[in-house]
């Protein structure tokens, strides 16, 4: 091989290595990036974007507004609005006039007295209660449930059991509470009714809660609220 040949093959090969190391070096680096995304995404937590006065107009319940909150949850949680959530999801403020820490949506996916079962979900936006209730007698059996927190997480009352240490602050509108026994609820825990006609309510954490509940026939004439000022 000629001295010029020999030079130019050696520059060649020169150049190939820098270019293998230059693309080996981005590889690394596209990795290293993805990797911190999905990290990122993986500590990103949904928080709340709408308070009270969002959600009255004129000292009136806005159910536009609080379905719109729920849809902000739903989209940062992946969760698509269905048609039938579109005509059959309901929200309320039990009339207690603070929506945004007592209240929530909801949709029931059955209710069948016939079969005896019911299937709903829980919409619960971050830090917001459903006021404490109970399932009593009617012409039908006390309703049972059973919850599994599907997206966020919960606390979980209930009147049976000892008290639990540092609860959350109950608000000031909802009144006392009889359910002083707590846990808190994660993701993909199912946790179920201690006794049949007990006091219970859950209450969402900081990041809001979507819940599954599944139960017997849901009547709601044995539908019974601690606080005698709360109504659907």
């Amino acid at each position: 091989m000629k001295k010029k040949e020999y030079l130019k093959s050696i520059a060649l090969g020169i150049i190939l290595c820098g270019m293998v190391a230059c693309t080996e070096k981005t590889t690394q680096t596209t990795t290293e990036e993805n990797n911190t995304n999905l990290q990122n995404i993986k500590e990103m937590k949904y928080s709340k974007k709408y308070t009270n006065a969002d959600f009255y107009t004129d000292g009136k319940f806005n159910e536009d507004v609080a379905i719109q909150a729920y849809k902000d949850m739903f989209e940062f949680y992946g969760v698509p609005f269905t048609p039938l959530m579109e005509k059959d999801m309901w929200v309320v403020d039990f009339g207690l006039g603070d929506f945004e820490h007592i209240g929530m949506g909801g949709i029931f996916w059955v209710n069948d007295a016939e079969h005896n079962y019911f299937a709903h979900a829980i919409y619960l936006l971050p830090d917001q209660m459903i006021p404490e209730h109970a399932h009593v007698k009617t012409a039908y059996a006390p309703k049972f449930e059973s919850w599994m927190v599907t997206k966020g997480w919960a606390y979980n009352f209930s009147e049976i059991g000892e008290e639990t240490p540092n609860p959350p602050t109950i608000p000031a509108l909802h009144g006392p509470i009889k359910s002083k026994n707590f846990i808190k609820q994660e993701l993909g825990e199912v946790v179920h009714l201690k006794k049949e006609a007990s006091f219970h309510f859950l209450m969402a954490g900081p990041e809001g809660a979507i819940v599954d509940e599944w139960a017997s026939y849901h009547d709601g004439a044995g539908l019974r609220f601690s606080n005698s000022k709360a109504s659907l």
